[in-house]
This record gives C-alpha cells, sequence and structure tokens, in this order.
C-alpha cells in the first residue's frame, strides 16, 4: 500500500513538473511575441541616425524615444571593474572540473555587474585551447578540451543570465560567448593571428562549446574572433555567422564586435578599402554591434555619417540596419531596461559582498593542481617546522597605486583587498612558526643580487615555500611568448634554493603551462595554482598546511620544450608503435598531462561494468566504477571518462573526454560514479559531415587522468 502510495506520488508530481514546464514555456512565447511586437513599434519610429547609433558598443540613452543605454562589462572571473570580487581566472575555474562552481561564480558576478549598472559582460571565452601555451590567452580559457570547455561555459551563461523566469531578470545579465570561432588555432601562437583549419577540425574540437553555449544555455550574445578564418575574416564570414551560427545552431542573439573589429577588416586584414565598405561587409554578414557600426569614435577619420550616406544612396542595405538594431532592442527589452532607472553609482563604490568573497575563497581551495609530493613532503606538519622560508618574485605583491594586482590574471578588477602567499601563511601560521621573507629576484629581471639575502632565509629554516610563474606582465591578451620556460633568473634562483638541501615546496602561480623541467625532476613539492583571485595567499596556506586537500586536476598539458608545441592529449594514430613517431631527443609525451593532478591521500579505481555490453546504434547504456579512497585523510578525485570509436569511417582521435564527475571520499569510503553512454558519447563525424553512431567496437576508459597508466578500460560493442 506504501509503495503503490509512492508510485502515485511520483506519478503526480511529474505530471505537475511537465504542466508547469509547458505553463513557463508557453508564457516565455507570448512574452517573446509582445516583446516582438514592441521592437517593431519602436523601429517605425526610429530614424536612421537612431537606428545607427543604437548599433554602437557605446550607444547612449535616446531620449527622444525613451530607448535605455545598455552597458558593457568585462566579466571572465568577476568584473573588470574597482571594488568587485576577483574569483579565481578561467583556467582556474576549469581546474577545480566543477561546473556548478563556474555557475554560482557567474551569478554572483551577474549581481555585482547590476550593482554598477552592467547589464551585458563579454565573456565565456569558450576558446579550446590546442596545445600552444606560447599563446598568452590560455589563462582565459577552461582548457584544451571541448567537452570540458563545453559544460564550463554552460555552467557560466546558465549562471550570469538565469534560468526559466529569472533569466535576464533584474539580478541577471546578458552573457557573451567569444571568440567564433577557432581563434586560438593559429600557427606561430599570437593573438589574432590566422587560423586555417579543416571542416572536420571546425566542428570536432571548436564548435561543440558554442553549440552547448546556444542550444544548452541559450546564450544571448555572440563575438566573433579578430582572425580571418579560412582566408576569410571571421566579421565578415556570412558562412560562419549566418549559415552555421544562426542557422545550423539557431542562435536567435546579437552579434558583438570584438574591439572595432569591423574596422579592422580595412585597417588589419586590407580587404575593403573604406570604414564604410567594412561596416556594410559587418553588417551582411550579421555582425549587430560595432563602433564602425553605429557611432564612430573622434579618433576616427570616418564618421557616422559617410555610413548614413551609402545606406540612403542604396535603400536596400537598411534591412540589415533593421534587422540588427531589432536583435539589439530585443535584448534591452528582455533585460528590463526600458522599465527600470539607472542606479547611482559612486567612483568609489565596494560592490564586493562578504558572500561572494567567502564564495572565491572556497573555489580557490578546490582549484589547486597538486603536481609531485615526494616523500609526502606536503602538508607540512605546523607541530614539526619551527620556522619556515618565503622566498620568491610571486610571493607577495602590495596594493598598486594604480591598475590592479599582477598576480590575479588578465581581465581582473581591483578587488577590496588582496591576500598573497606571505600575508595568507603569516596570517595561518601567527605566533606559531618564523616567517623569513625574501623576494630573491624580479620576476622578469636579470639580476641576482637578492639571491644571498635568499640563500640565507633559506639556510636558517626548516623549509621554503618557494614562489615562481608568470604574471599579467608576462602572460594574457597582447603578451604572447617566443619560449615557455620561467621568465628571467627564476630558475637560477630555484637551483640555488634548492642546493641549500632543505625541504623545498614549489609554488607556481601564473597563467600558461611552462615547461619548468628542473622542478619537476628535482623539487620534491609542487603546487599549480595558476591565478586563485583575491583571496590566493589564503587558499595556498590552506593546502600547504593540509588544512585543504588539493583536488584540482590539469586542464591543459604542460610542454617539456617549446619544441614540443603544441603538446595536447587530443592526438591521432600515429608510427608509434613501429618506433617512429617520436622525437629523437626527447621524450614525446608531456611534461604533466591532461586530467593530472595528485592528492594527499590515494583513490582505487575498480574495473567498468556496463549496463549493457551490447547495445544498438540508437541505444544506450551506462557504465560505471567503484572508486574507493585508500588513505588516511578525506579528499577530491575527479572521475575521468574517455572514448575512443576504434574502428570507423574516419580517423578519430585516440581517446576524448565524455564525461567526468568530482566526489568526495571519506578515508575508507567507496563510491560509484556512473557515466551515459549514448549517442552524445559515441557519434562520429562521418565522411557527409553528419554526426553517427557506426556499429563496432568502443573503448571506454575510466580513471584520474588521461595517461593510459591512470585508466581502466572496457570494451563495448555496437550492433546495427
Amino acid at each position: 500500500m506504501k509503495f503503490s502510495r509512492i508510485i502515485i506520488l511520483t506519478f503526480l508530481f511529474f505530471i505537475s513538473s511537465l504542466c508547469f514546464a509547458q505553463t513557463t514555456k508557453k508564457a516565455s512565447k507570448q512574452e517573446d511575441v509582445e516583446i516582438q511586437k514592441k521592437v517593431k513599434h519602436l523601429l517605425r519610429q526610429m530614424t536612421l541616425d537612431e537606428k545607427i547609433a543604437e548599433m554602437s558598443q557605446d550607444a547612449p540613452a535616446n531620449e527622444r524615444l525613451g530607448i535605455p543605454f545598455m552597458k558593457f562589462g568585462e566579466g571572465l572571473h568577476g568584473l573588470w571593474y574597482d571594488g568587485v570580487t576577483v574569483y579565481p581566472q578561467a583556467i582556474a575555474c576549469g581546474s577545480t572540473w566543477e561546473p556548478e562552481l563556474v555557475k554560482k561564480m557567474a551569478s554572483q558576478t551577474a549581481l555585482e555587474a547590476r550593482a554598477l549598472n552592467i547589464t551585458h559582460c563579454y565573456s565565456p571565452n569558450l576558446d579550446v585551447i590546442t596545445g600552444d601555451a606560447r599563446y598568452g590567452r590560455v589563462e582565459e580559457s577552461y582548457g584544451e578540451d571541448p567537452y570540458l570547455v563545453s559544460r564550463m561555459g554552460v555552467a557560466f551563461i546558465q549562471g550570469m543570465q538565469g534560468i526559466g523566469k529569472e533569466r535576464l531578470d533584474k539580478n541577471h545579465v546578458i552573457s557573451t560567448a567569444k571568440h567564433f570561432i577557432g581563434y586560438p588555432e593559429n600557427r606561430r601562437g599570437i593573438n589574432g593571428g590566422f587560423s586555417d583549419m579543416s571542416e572536420r577540425r571546425l566542428r570536432e574540437v571548436f564548435l561543440p562549446p558554442f553549440e552547448a553555449a546556444v542550444k544548452e544555455a541559450q546564450v544571448a550574445s555572440i563575438m566573433p574572433g579578430h582572425q580571418d578564418f579560412n582566408g576569410v575574416p571571421c566579421h565578415m564570414n556570412s558562412w560562419l555567422l549566418n549559415d552555421v551560427l544562426r542557422g545550423e545552431l539557431g542562435f536567435d542573439g546579437f552579434i558583438v564586435s570584438d574591439n572595432n573589429d569591423v574596422g579592422r577588416l580595412q585597417t588589419m586584414h586590407f580587404i575593403p578599402k573604406t570604414r564604410t565598405e567594412a561596416a556594410i561587409l559587418g553588417l551582411k554578414a550579421g555582425v549587430d554591434m560595432d563602433l564602425v557600426l553605429g557611432k564612430v569614435l573622434p579618433l576616427y577619420t570616418y564618421h557616422s555619417n559617410i555610413l548614413k550616406d551609402t545606406l540612403t544612396k542604396n535603400p536596400k542595405l537598411v534591412k540589415y540596419v533593421d534587422l540588427a538594431t531589432s536583435r539589439i532592442l530585443t535584448a534591452k527589452y528582455k533585460l528590463g531596461l526600458f522599465d527600470s532607472k539607472l542606479k547611482d553609482v559612486k567612483k568609489d563604490t565596494i560592490v564586493s559582498k562578504k558572500e561572494h568573497q567567502e564564495f572565491a575563497y572556497e573555489m580557490a581551495k578546490k582549484a589547486i593542481v597538486l603536481l609531485k609530493n615526494t616523500n609526502n613532503l606536503l602538508p607540512l606538519d605546523r607541530n614539526k617546522i619551527k620556522s619556515l622560508a618565503i622566498i620568491g618574485p610571486n610571493a607577495h605583491e602590495k596594493k598598486p597605486a594604480n591598475g590592479t594586482y599582477s598576480l590575479l590574471g588578465g581581465y581582473s578588477g581591483l578587488p577590496p583587498y588582496y591576500v598573497s602567499v606571505l600575508d595568507g601563511i603569516k596570517s595561518k601560521t601567527e605566533g606559531e612558526i618564523t616567517i623569513n621573507y625574501a623576494k630573491g629576484c624580479d620576476l622578469g629581471g636579470t639580476s641576482k643580487e637578492g639571491f644571498e639575502e635568499a640563500i640565507a632565509a633559506a639556510e636558517k629554516s626548516d623549509a621554503v615555500v618557494l614562489v615562481v610563474g608568470g604574471s599579467r606582465k608576462t602572460c594574457g591578451e597582447g603578451v604572447d611568448r617566443s619560449d615557455v620556460d620561467l621568465v628571467g633568473v627564476q630558475n637560477d634562483l630555484v637551483e640555488a634554493i634548492n642546493k641549500t638541501g632543505k625541504p623545498v615546496i614549489v609554488v607556481l602561480i601564473n597563467g600558461r603551462p611552462l615547461s619548468v623541467n628542473y622542478i619537476a625532476e628535482n623539487i620534491p613539492s609542487i603546487l599549480e595554482t595558476w591565478y586563485l583571485g583575491m583571496r590566493s595567499g589564503d587558499a595556498i596556506a590552506d593546502a600547504i598546511f593540509g588544512d585543504v586537500n588539493p583536488g584540482g586536476k590539469l586542464t591543459v598539458s604542460f610542454p617539456r620544450s617549446v619544441g614540443q608545441i603544441p603538446v595536447t592529449y587530443l592526438e591521432r594514430p600515429d608510427f608509434i608503435g613501429s618506433g617512429k613517431g617520436l622525437y629523437s631527443d626527447s621524450d614525446k609525451s608531456p611534461l604533466f598531462s591532461f586530467g593530472y593532478g595528485l592528492s594527499y591521500t590515494t583513490f582505487k579505481y575498480s574495473e567498468p561494468k556496463f549496463e549493457k555490453t551490447v547495445i544498438k546504434a540508437d541505444g544506450s547504456t551506462t557504465v560505471s566504477v567503484e572508486v574507493t579512497n585508500t588513505g588516511s585523510r578525506a579528499g577530491d578525485e575527479v572521475v575521468q571518462m574517455y572514448v575512443r570509436d576504434d574502428f570507423a569511417s574516419v580517423g578519430r582521435y585516440l581517446k576524448m573526454l565524455r564525461g567526468f564527475e568530482r566526489i568526495a571520499l571519506q578515508p575508507g569510503e567507496t563510491k560509484t560514479v556512473t557515466f551515459k553512454l549514448g549517442f552524445d558519447e559515441l557519434n562520429v563525424l562521418n565522411q557527409e559531415m553528419k554526426k553517427v553512431v557506426e556499429p563496432g567496437t568502443f573503448t571506454i576508459s575510466v580513471g584520474s587522468s588521461s595517461r593510459n597508466q591512470d585508466l581502466k578500460t572496457a570494451v563495448l560493442t555496437v550492433s546495427k
């Protein structure tokens, strides 16, 4: 009787949920219809000048017609503004392997944006980093895998824009997915370099995050990349923007230019001879908002009246202006801007809440990756350590007189405060451990004058925390490099400190994977922390002393040298089985692999088990694995599932990530992790570029990283 009641209640709940969803969807459609009516009515009243002005990124409010101002801003890991919460940089967010954290971060960022009248954010970055660490914008991405970037990107967009009835309400803002498309795929690792690739690579690697952003998260805005794509600049590439993005994916939002890139069709790509011709090319391709399309800044020679004259002489072009303007007006209506007033924001306004700062701290703790821990040097025992040396150019940073901190990553605002490694360790050990601090050297400097002081600090201490890496000066947009070694004399400093014989922990604070071969070979313990945001030092101190057990995993492969670039786990088969396919002078494998990360505890994986070992091409099954914490500490493990179609009609990657889950385990605890295996996980692009599941065998690998030695495998059979 009780069981029957449960079934009935479950059925009623399902029916009510379905009815609610249908009602919500119907209400949403009705709202869209009403907005379109308002947009058409408003468009009929607008002059050509007003329409052109509306397409500018900094379009002022139209007082005559009551059209509100839509303020844009950067929001990659917190707003690019003063007085805001600064969260871990995107590459660190990726290392958490926990999309829900990214979703919450984005929702908090949206709240702070609204407090500053910002309603349109240029984030997230959905570029898939394809193994080139020379590229300065590695730090802005979630990693080198399309599935991982998709999951993180969808979470970010849902957090920033809201879901269902909350979508774009007063607590949320427009999210802009960028850079469409293939932006990091260039031959020299330089920002904005041309990308030339097959349609297969486009669809297998770079398109999935944008497809997920459009179809799952309903992203409201898309930004094209600076570069040309197969010879046609993205901002005039009608095939990419109209056929693929709007046609295939069904994108119905507005396309915003990246930093005057429509104008760059003339000044960078040298395709049109005038700015007006550039504007027309952008308009026809589907770009809705850009400085050249709308109000042109005074520093440019050409002004909006030239575009107006061209449109007046050729009225057929006005339809493109109407279409672009209508998309922008639609966004403003959906944001509720017509019914709200701008807040009075003072220059020194602090919008960062205590709750947000604490969450930035929680994210930072989950982003830390333990790369090496010989003889369990970490965590340090506070009862056995009487003195500790804190050394290195990245160990401490004072509040800058202007600008922002250099150890927060690109597109960082100025937080109310910043906790350095030195600050964090001092705070945690106050009164217990003597701290001996020495900078050692400047980050990019060549002077070794500070070595003597650093060596002295190490020699009078029980252990050393050596903090090196990079900064905003050595990585980020426009900071591409021709090598990926530690800059300046940092490696010499590491060697000098290591020769003291003291136990050394290296903490890497950086935005790109570095070829830290000496450190990997000689230093017993290594923590990769990327840029952890305003609470960096607190999180790192927690990891060093064991209050946090690092559970992050790498989302980018580390190269052994610049000559190994590009290095990524996304490899196709080669000659390696025959003795070829290897470097004659170096190991081919990454220094540290995608998905890799250690813990202060240990985990054991069972053999993977299928719900069904044979399925049809249109069927599905699951694969499960038991994970046991076999150590003495509680810890997190990121369980990863990779898929390979063993024999197919086209070439494939050796393995591709198709599922992951971060779990927390107490000592001795076992959890079962289950992944779905169906069309989404097993499909391949056939020779006709169609997604299909082909009959045959599939190797399913589950484990702790992309390395073969860290994976357990099983074979699934797919029949016709």
